[in-house]
């Protein structure tokens, strides 16, 4: 009975929470009122005096992407949370709706994530969010999406319409331009990549290099260190690209192919 308690108060909380980074405020350029991480962070050391039994950051999530998560948490002694991108790999893979709160500078920035219907959610102009810088963006809390995406059958606590938007663009940036320049470990080790036929990448931002290196994808399978070495790309490029197919649904990973092998002097994926 407490932990089902202490699960309503906290979505509770977070329903009111995300309310509030939603509010429009009347600062220039209708920039939105977000919560300073200070603010934010005293939030999350409320909740875990409520119950210090379990994470706020993820006792609400299924057990299954709970222990996905916990994986990846890297660091909890120096207060480092789940790398962005393994969250997101991790939603997409289990099909759940995310609400990923992260650090902006000083600011606190929801991220809504609905894989299914391959939507984001955010109260900064996806635009805008995108026209900055990326690698700086950090997990703070992590917990099931309070809102729902458009034409949800309970038409409640659907956001903005204007604030949705497609979730591939937004995926493919973070993994080109984030914080990780390394392999996700679903994809890393001796392996050899290949993109899936039919893959459509239109409307992503990409340059020649990449444009060249996915188009020999389609053809060829191979392995990182031989990515690497193709014209316009090195190797932590070459790790973004696997990254952001992966994350595009769009990449067949084989540990059984001859090309696999010939990483493995190589590899280590980090």
């Amino acid at each position: 009975m407490r932990r089902n308690k202490n699960a309503s108060e906290t979505e509770t909380a977070a329903s009111r929470l995300t309310e509030s980074a939603l509010f429009e405020s009347t600062l220039p350029f209708g920039t939105p009122d977000l919560m300073r991480v200070s603010a934010f962070q005293r939030y999350l050391e409320e909740l875990e005096r409520e119950d210090a039994r379990s994470s706020t950051r993820m006792s609400a999530l299924s057990p299954s992407l709970m222990q996905d998560l916990m994986r990846f948490e890297r660091g909890e002694g120096a207060g480092e949370g789940p790398d962005l991108i393994e969250v997101l790999a991790a939603a997409v893979r289990h099909a759940r709706n995310l609400l990923v709160h992260l650090q902006n500078s000083d600011r606190v920035l929801p991220l809504s994530v609905f894989p299914v219907e391959r939507l984001a959610h955010c109260p900064l102009r996806i635009e805008q969010l995108l026209a900055g810088p990326l690698d700086g963006l950090t997990v703070l809390h992590v917990e099931p999406a309070v809102l729902r995406p458009p034409g949800d059958r309970e038409r409640t606590l659907v956001g903005e319409t204007k604030l949705y938007t497609p979730l591939a663009p937004l995926l493919w940036q973070l993994a080109l331009r984030g914080g990780r320049d390394e392999l996700l470990p679903e994809i890393a080790g001796s392996t050899a990549y290949r993109v899936a036929p039919g893959l459509d990448l239109r409307g992503l931002p990409m340059n020649n290099a990449l444009a060249a290196a996915i188009l020999r994808l389609q053809r060829q399978t191979t392995n990182l260190r031989e990515i690497a070495e193709w014209p316009g790309l090195d190797r932590p490029l070459a790790m973004r690209l696997l990254n952001g197919l992966y994350l595009q649904a769009g990449l067949i990973v084989s540990h059984a192919h001859p090309a696999a092998t010939n990483e493995s002097w190589f590899s280590g994926g980090r």
